[in-house]
């Protein structure tokens, strides 16, 4: 059973990775870290716009961020998609069932 703590924790990576530009920076971080300015090229987007999918990664704890200089990188959480991946195994079902489902609803 999900505590409702971890079930909040869930609901929220699920939703940073719920957009397409979102799961676009987490394939391109997951080779490592990039600059915002490598990134703003890449996804050919404003930097305002790559901004507020950052701070939604960033807010669900899937990316971490380093400045320097000017500039930040940023890099993937691997503590995060750890989670994630314990999330996704308690929805597995449960092998150990006797008989079929109740059909009481």
């Amino acid at each position: 059973m999900i505590t409702i703590k971890r079930r909040d924790q869930s609901a929220s990576l699920f939703h940073a990775l719920s957009d397409d530009t979102r799961l676009e920076i987490m394939e391109r971080l997951k080779d490592g870290e990039q600059c915002v300015c490598d990134l703003t090229d890449a996804l050919k987007s404003a930097q305002s716009r790559l901004s507020f999918h950052l701070k939604v990664l960033k807010d669900a704890g899937l990316i971490k961020d380093r400045p320097e200089g000017r500039w930040i990188y940023y890099s993937v959480n691997a503590e995060a998609l750890e989670e994630l991946e314990e999330a996704v195994q308690g929805l597995k079902p449960s092998r150990h069932r006797v008989g079929s489902p109740s059909k009481s609803c």
